[in-house]
């Protein structure tokens, strides 16, 4: 009998010998588990590697959007990561008058069309664990200890050479995406440039446990950025996230007793003492941008795309968000549909990396003084493909979405009368397209990789609060094509069918 806990090389338990994968994925963190995820349910074979010898143990990435809660759901996850943190505690800024307690976050109460409004907070390992854990349910796991060494390309495909604990192996897929981080390996053999600048803050963010302070705030010291200080509550672990600015030309020691020294300097607090450091990094923020991310069959995702300072907490989100885009396309590639689909990612998804990027900066700026909070701007729920060549031009509408915007989500009821939300028809990796009081019998015939619902007569939904038809601001005889992965493709009318249809021949659903 096989031993189940042994995985080949393809990262899947299966009983066959070493399969080559269709798609090698260099860097298991956030962005290259989310990328497995998705490959792994549409059953894509692939190589998840990561040069380290195990996890990242860090809590670096600790906001989750609510556009990301939102992917997470359909990736089967959110109910896991959610329960593995908590919301954003309040900030509990300490002043000459005493201590102020201002939101970390303001958001709005969910509504039926966003009803992920969590200001959540979960340790980055704790995220990537949570990952790890959906993907060894699909069958999957990440190859530690596996270091990708040299790339080659042609026409047909990408040769890897990676640095196994066994040895150096040769490996051969249709594509390679390289989610390996701001030091990417893959971009730097690419000679990709990865312009950008320095933001000329330098800090230290720490895991820490510490003695004498409460778990019930973010606690913050400090007037301007060379003075402040932190201890924001892990929840979910009985650690602290520590974050302090630090000089350029000073070197920091980021023992516990170090810590507890640059504490106490900056405070005046001597009740308060970190006694344990199980993770540390020291760095200087940058906001860079490759210049592209393509290069035949090799992609760029995630950090080695895109590098942010961590206000507003959008780098792990844009990462997650990078490669929730690219699988359903390899897939559809893989499967048959016309190349040029994969020139979408980098036109839909390099723009978004470039407003996120602004915004950090704004959010660094605004940080260097006190009292700061975030809203629905670092909420990603506004991001679009509106420009996409994949959106297709939408009719003219007062109102509800257009086409390359997301889909909202809203409760309706199924046909045997049990209720249901379109973000759980929406979930798995198909297209849908819905009929807002529209007959069946115009919609186009069925295919692979579609779901049709329709509302009214001899319809499978009904809409009795009409929450579908008020957040698309449909008309009767209108129709919704959403793509895998939550935006909308097409408005239409039924006369107008056809060129849905048409659409969906050029992105893989046949």
């Amino acid at each position: 009998m096989s031993d189940p806990r042994r995985a080949d090389i393809c990262g899947r338990r299966s009983h066959a010998p070493n399969p080559e994968p269709e798609v090698i994925i260099s860097g298991a963190g956030a962005a290259g588990l989310t990328l497995a995820i998705d490959l792994a349910r549409r059953n894509v074979g692939f190589l998840l590697i990561d040069k380290a010898a195990e996890p990242f143990i860090g809590s670096r990435g600790k906001g989750i959007q609510p556009r990301s809660q939102e992917v997470f759901e359909d990736l089967g996850v959110i109910d896991r990561i959610v329960a593995s943190g908590g919301e954003y505690p309040v900030q509990r800024y300490y002043t000459e008058r005493g201590p102020v307690d201002r939101p970390a976050i303001e958001m709005p109460d969910p509504t039926p069309e966003e009803p992920y409004q969590i200001p959540l907070l979960v340790p980055q390992f704790l995220t990537e664990r949570r990952l790890r854990e959906r993907l060894a349910e699909l069958g999957h796991a990440p190859l530690y200890g596996h270091e990708l060494i040299g790339i080659d390309q042609d026409g047909d495909g990408v040769s890897a050479r990676i640095a196994t604990p066994s040895g150096e192996r040769a490996m051969r897929a249709a594509y390679l995406v390289g989610a390996d981080g701001g030091r990417s390996f893959v971009r730097k053999s690419l000679n990709i440039g990865f312009p950008g600048k320095t933001l000329g803050v330098r800090a230290v963010v720490a895991d820490v446990r510490a003695d004498g302070v409460s778990a019930d705030a973010w606690h913050r010291w400090g007037q301007g950025m060379d003075t402040q200080v932190s201890l924001c509550p892990l929840y979910g672990t009985d650690m602290f996230q520590y974050q302090a600015a630090l000089p350029f030309d000073v070197d920091i020691d980021v023992s516990a007793a170090g810590l507890t020294a640059l504490f106490h300097e900056r405070t005046g607090r001597t009740d308060i003492v970190v006694r344990e450091v199980p993770w540390a990094s020291v760095f200087e923020m940058n906001a860079r941008l490759a210049d592209t991310y393509r290069v035949g069959r090799v992609f760029l995702a995630g950090d080695a795309a895109h590098v942010h300072p961590p206000t507003g907490g959008q780098g792990l989100n844009t990462s997650v968000q990078d490669a929730y885009n690219l699988g359903w396309k390899l897939a559809a590639v893989l499967d048959g549909a016309p190349i040029s689909l994969l020139d979408s990612y980098q036109q839909e998804r390099r723009p978004v990396a470039e407003a996120v990027l602004g915004l950090s900066e704004r959010l660094l700026e605004a940080a260097k003084d006190r009292y700061t909070s975030r809203g629905r701007e670092v909420s990603q729920l506004d991001l679009g493909y509106v420009d996409s060549p994949l959106t297709l031009p939408t009719p003219h509408r007062d109102k509800g979405p257009l086409a390359g915007e997301r889909a909202p989500d809203a409760p309706v009821t199924g046909a045997g009368g049990l209720g249901t939300r379109l973000f759980s028809l929406f979930q798995g990796p198909h297209w849908t397209l819905l009929g807002h009081e529209s007959d069946r019998t115009a919609a186009p015939a069925a295919r692979k990789g579609l779901h049709i619902h329709t509302t009214g007569p001899r319809g499978d939904l009904t809409d009795p609060g009409g929450h579908l038809r008020d957040a698309y601001g449909l008309a009767a005889g209108q129709w919704v094509l959403i793509r895998p992965d939550g935006y909308i493709a097409a408005i239409a009318d039924t006369a107008d069918l056809h060129t849905v249809e048409a659409h969906l021949d050029t992105v893989g659903s046949w």
